[in-house]
């Protein structure tokens, strides 16, 4: 290839260019519906495999409403911590992997410089091109690290900040989802309400289920019946322990 064609063609792996590229993946941006998503799919399943099985063992309303209730909150706290936690782990997984990526080019630079070069061999790059992309990732380190924390090890960078932000919208996505099957038990008898409950969820787990398919990968139809069906069965588990501890009813 023409040296000054191929200078042209990549002159967009300038160092600043490639850091601002890799500092903004597009898969980052999506981890907003999953938090949603994870929240709102757990709080839907979880609350009611327990109303179902109070429901189940007590038929009284009004112990359904407060265990259901005390299950949204306590979830809700549970999975923000969780989220948080993980977030925080994730970016100190991220940092660690970092600093030894910069030790290593620190040390041994050459056999690092080839672990780029296979890299974008692997991509289908060669002679004069691959040498210069070669040269331009590595005379930069924080580019050169950037690279091999995307390339070799495929982690993004995690900011800490987010923690919050992603134990916020999983907490309030998990309240919201488990007062979706908690609301019939306000409005109708427990008989009815089970059913009722049950169908809204499954209907529900199946919008989520389509919806991430559709934003995401995967067969909307397909995606939706697999989560209707694996939350509303997960969810039943409870109605049968309840029902083998019912409660007979007093005189």
């Amino acid at each position: 290839m023409n040296p000054e064609l191929a200078r042209r063609t990549l002159e967009p792996l300038r160092a600043a260019e490639l850091r601002h590229h890799l500092r903004h993946d597009p898969h980052r941006q999506a981890s907003s519906l999953s938090d949603i998503i994870l929240g709102g799919q757990d709080g839907l399943v979880n609350v009611l495999g327990v109303i179902l099985g109070v429901a189940a063992a007590t038929h009284d309303p009004r112990i359904v409403l407060v265990a259901g209730l005390s299950a949204t909150f306590a979830e809700s706290v549970s999975m923000g911590a969780v989220a948080y936690t993980s977030t925080l782990a994730e970016a100190d997984y991220y940092e660690a992997e970092r600093a030894r990526e910069f030790r290593h080019i620190a040390n041994i630079p050459r056999l690092e410089k080839e672990e780029v070069r296979d890299i974008y061999l692997q991509k289908g790059f060669s002679g004069e091109m691959l040498e210069h992309i070669v040269d331009t990732i590595t005379a930069d380190q924080e580019t050169w690290v950037a690279v091999m924390m995307n390339e070799e090890h495929q982690l993004s960078p995690v900011d800490r900040r987010h923690a919050f932000r992603a134990a916020l919208v999983v907490g309030l996505s998990a309240v919201v989802g488990s007062l979706i099957p908690l609301a019939p038990f306000a409005l109708l008898p427990v008989g009815s309400s089970m059913w009722v409950s049950v169908v809204v969820t499954a209907l529900v787990l199946f919008g989520i289920g389509a919806y991430k398919a559709r934003i995401m990968v995967g067969h909307p139809g397909k995606s939706g019946l697999e989560m209707a069906i694996i939350g509303t069965l997960s969810a039943l588990v409870g109605y049968a322990i309840g029902a083998l501890f019912e409660i007979p009813a007093t005189p």
